[in-house]
């Protein structure tokens, strides 16, 4: 039988202007590193002559040598490095940073150590990854009352969980009968006719 074609979708492309600042000068620009991967590695811009050594929990604010000019309506990511997180317990202190589209300073990440050691920090090691993103526009807008959901106001851990079913309406039992007040006042069905009595 015949293959057939199938056709692969294409991703969208968005070209992104970037500003090389002197002290990333030499370094690789940010790239994504196989052909479904969603961010670009950004790499350390530290002087090769004084790496940064984080200390147990420390954290430093770790440059890219890299400004960017985002498109309008799109923002960037910035998201820890899972090789990093897993082998050496570092990630972002803001995790995920946002770089807004008006921004014109330098890209630059906050690191943390909560690993056991000790880490070392090189001039172009690959620290984080950029996601560029669409967002949308919001205006809030004040109401009295929220549309209701089956979820409601559950929240922290409510999904997932199995709801006990809502328990059945019991009809009360019928009331006693009421006691006489009066014990010695005989009902009228028990009183003898007057002709009766002596």
């Amino acid at each position: 039988m015949a293959k057939k074609n199938v056709k692969k979708p294409k991703t969208k492309r968005i070209k992104m202007r970037v500003k090389i600042l002197p002290h990333g000068e030499g370094l690789p620009l940010p790239e994504m590193q196989s052909a479904g991967a969603a961010g670009l590695d950004l790499v350390a811009a530290v002087d090769a002559k004084k790496p940064r050594r984080l200390a147990r929990g420390e954290f430093a604010l770790i440059p890219t040598g890299l400004s960017i000019e985002l498109p309008r309506g799109m923002e960037a990511q910035i998201r820890p490095r899972s090789g990093l997180a897993a082998k050496h317990g570092v990630t972002i202190l803001n995790s995920p940073g946002t770089i807004d589209s008006d921004y014109r300073g330098e890209v630059q990440v906050i690191l943390i150590n909560l690993g056991a050691k000790p880490f070392v920090i090189n001039r172009g090691d690959r620290i984080a990854q950029m996601v560029v993103a669409t967002y949308a526009r919001v205006k809030l807008k004040p109401i009295a009352a929220l549309s209701k959901t089956a979820r409601g106001d559950g929240g922290f851990g409510s999904t997932g969980k199995a709801v006990a079913p809502a328990p059945r309406s019991k009809k009360s039992p019928a009331a006693p009968a009421k006691k006489n007040a009066n014990p010695k006042q005989v009902p009228a069905t028990r009183r003898k006719p007057a002709s009766n009595r002596k």
